[in-house]
């Protein structure tokens, strides 16, 4: 594993622990009522993080993992069964991405790419990009969070005390 892919992989970490902090301990209610003006759950971000971000870049894209291209789908549209399968479901490809990552070589291609009828944008310059985009991704959606998880209980997310 070189310097950078073990910086980024750093990173994408921290910003997943920072995720899973925003949902610690809420209950049921919380998440799955909505708290957004659009109208979406956090359990519905956890799946859009899930289905969206790890399986989709991480492990169908990156990892070129045929079990996750077969389950890719729109996250925001899933269905929500309960908070804590969502996110158990997160931890879960959280962890078969991460499996996929350690062997990624940041400047080859990314291993599949989805037909232009699923995603009609042309394939990323490499792997580097793509991990990238689910950082992005990832750390975006961890301020979403934050936001979330003030407004329903007052919990901040410092990072400077």
């Amino acid at each position: 594993m070189t310097a950078e892919l073990t910086a980024l992989l750093a990173h994408l970490a921290e910003a997943r622990g920072h995720v899973l902090a925003a949902v610690d301990g809420l209950d049921e209610d919380d998440l799955t009522r909505p708290v957004a003006p659009s109208g979406w759950s956090i359990a519905q971000l956890l799946h859009h993080l899930t289905y969206d971000d790890e399986i989709f870049w991480g492990c169908a894209i990156l990892g070129g993992d045929e079990e996750a291209a077969a389950e890719i789908q729109d996250g925001w549209r899933l269905p929500v069964t309960t908070g804590a399968e969502a996110v158990e479901g997160y931890r879960r490809w959280v962890s078969r991405t991460d499996a996929l990552l350690a062997e990624v070589d940041l400047d080859a291609p990314a291993r599949w790419w989805p037909p232009q009828d699923v995603f009609p944008f042309p394939p990323f310059a490499d792997a580097r990009a793509c991990l990238l985009r689910l950082l992005v991704e990832t750390t975006t959606h961890a301020g979403h969070l934050d936001l979330a998880r003030e407004g329903i209980d007052g919990h901040q997310h410092l990072v400077v005390p």
